[in-house]
């Protein structure tokens, strides 16, 4: 069980890394190519007729994937915390928390299946690169599957500690 369970935290480190990698690496890229594009604007030195379909690829994948990163670590802001406080009993606070994380699980089930619907049926390509519309919208189903794993991992945990002895009785 206990390897189990490192294998587990090795695999959370490494998707969270690899998410923020991608949405550092999209920051920066779009920093640079917003600031270009503004300069070319004032010296119109090259054309950068390009630049409508790298942003919209960099700015789908940084939010997206920062999006997933932030379900990893429940990093939303959420208005729930100040119900849960008013809560006294700690089974029900899990049960509240587990209530909660059914609705974020539906959430994230949904978009995950529209998004990848969508990415499934685009066809059609970018105009000046040709990179397939589906490259651009396949973050969404990506992320919406992380979400609806780390959803689920949360209602598990939520249960877990339900059903643990000595957490005052429900």
């Amino acid at each position: 069980m206990e390897k189990m369970m490192h294998a587990m935290a090795f695999a959370d480190k490494a998707i969270l890394g690899a998410l923020k990698v991608v949405t550092i690496v999209s920051f920066v890229f779009l920093t640079i190519l917003i600031a270009a594009n503004v300069i070319v604007r004032f010296f119109p030195v090259v054309s950068l007729h390009w630049f409508d379909e790298i942003v919209e690829l960099l700015y789908a994948y940084l939010v997206f994937y920062g999006a997933a990163a932030l379900w990893i670590l429940r990093g939303h802001i959420s208005v729930g915390d100040w119900i849960e406080k008013s809560i006294e009993n700690p089974r029900r606070q899990h049960l509240y928390r587990m209530f909660i994380e059914f609705l974020v699980l539906f959430f994230a089930a949904v978009f995950f299946y529209y998004s990848l619907r969508l990415t499934m049926l685009a066809l059609d390509v970018t105009n000046v690169f040709a990179i397939p519309k589906r490259v651009l919208y396949s973050c969404m189903p990506i992320a919406g599957a992380i979400m609806v794993i780390y959803s689920l991992r949360n209602i598990i945990v939520e249960v877990i500690q339900i059903g643990k002895p000595g957490e005052g009785g429900a």
